[in-house]
């Protein structure tokens, strides 16, 4: 039997995310060396039903918290019987939708990100929102944080268009979106008409109409969510359909950090993510220990263990501390634990430059911020 004084970590240790698993254990086990908290870790096997044990072995060994599980599946079979034993689950995944009372996913989400986006954009007196997102369950993510977001901040419902996969669908999407038919041909009908009189007047008119620009879209944002080819190609379309990025900013999720998902592509746009320098503490100290750089998913686990030792003592959890609204300081700046299992973070705005990404928006570091 365990202690009240042990906090379960449930992780994929064996199965196709172990390496993963290793990463988070790495995590823990550094902010927990002090031995202020006692871990149990229990493997998940990567699967829901393992996780579902897992967490029923954490209540046998009357653990007072359980963090983890990695994904959203497993979160969703641990959390009902964690919550019928009155424990708090600080979970790895960064699906919100699994947001409940007792039940936090501390993974960045799509939510936290565009909600950053919006408030970074309306500070700037950009209040019109659209997307071009990929029909899969992350576009659609990013979709529904993109309406909500704008919603909570008062502004127009988004113009959101889904694409399937392929040239033909996105080139379909991005004319729709742009309203391309609409905006040019009124112009274009008018060069047809100077040009079917047939004189030299008509000619010379019609030459200048061609030079008309354009009215802009009825949008000021553009949320995309593509990566590698397909956001070349959203790239390459939008200047085709008069999309002027002088007039349009684009913006769009944190995976953009990495060169590798093609956002170079999409020079000057924004994203929202955790700013790295607030983590070289944590950096140094994982390189020593393990001899190689964290990956994110170790600042979730650092993170949740230094929370649980916070919370936890001689009688349990104190979940009160959990959602106190000053919230904490972590590895990846400061987020706060609401009531109904909504996790705030304070995220940095960045733009995407060739030589790298640019901070054009700190993070904001208490509640009373706006973005959180």
């Amino acid at each position: 039997m365990g202690t009240r004084h042990a906090a379960a970590i449930l992780l994929p240790l064996t199965g196709p995310r172990a390496a993963l698993g290793q990463v988070l254990l790495q995590g823990a086990q550094l902010s927990a060396q002090d031995n202020a908290l006692a871990l149990d870790v229990l493997d998940t096997g990567g699967t829901a039903s393992g996780a579902a044990t897992a967490a029923q072995t954490a209540i046998m060994n009357q653990d007072s918290v359980i963090l983890g599980p990695l994904t959203s599946a497993e979160t969703a079979a641990v959390a009902p019987i964690a919550r019928g034993a009155g424990i708090p689950v600080l979970a790895f995944t960064n699906d919100a939708a699994q947001s409940q009372p007792g039940v936090w996913p501390l993974g960045v989400s799509p939510d936290q990100q565009i909600r950053r986006l919006v408030v970074s954009a309306q500070a700037q007196g950009k209040t019109q929102f659209a997307g071009l997102l990929p029909d899969s369950d992350f576009g659609r993510a990013m979709a529904n944080a993109l309406t909500k977001a704008t919603q909570e901040a008062g502004l127009p419902a988004p113009s959101i268009h889904m694409h399937p996969a392929g040239m033909p669908a996105i080139t379909q999407s991005a004319r729709d979106l742009a309203d391309y038919a609409n905006r040019r041909g009124p112009i274009d009908a008018k060069v047809k008409a100077a040009r079917a009189l047939g004189t030299a007047d008509g000619r010379r008119e019609a030459q200048e109409l061609v030079k008309t620009p354009i009215p802009p879209p009825s949008f000021n944002v553009l949320l995309l969510a593509d990566t590698g080819d397909a956001l070349q190609e959203v790239a390459s379309l939008l200047p085709y359909y008069d999309v002027d990025r002088s007039v349009v900013q684009i913006v769009g999720p944190a995976l953009w950090a990495d060169p590798a998902s093609g956002s170079g592509s999409v020079t000057g746009a924004w994203y929202a993510a955790p700013d790295s320098s607030t983590r070289s503490d944590f950096e140094r100290d994982f390189g020593a220990k393990y001899g190689v750089s964290p990956s994110p998913l170790a600042d979730l686990a650092f993170d949740a263990v230094s929370v649980s030792k916070v919370i936890v003592g001689p009688r349990g959890s104190d979940v009160a501390i959990l959602t106190q609204p000053g919230g904490f300081v972590g590895t990846d700046g400061w987020f706060a634990l609401q009531p109904d299992g909504q996790v705030r973070r304070g995220l940095a705005v960045f733009k995407i430059e060739r030589a790298g990404p640019e901070l054009i928006d700190p993070a904001p570091q208490s509640a009373a911020a706006p973005g959180l």
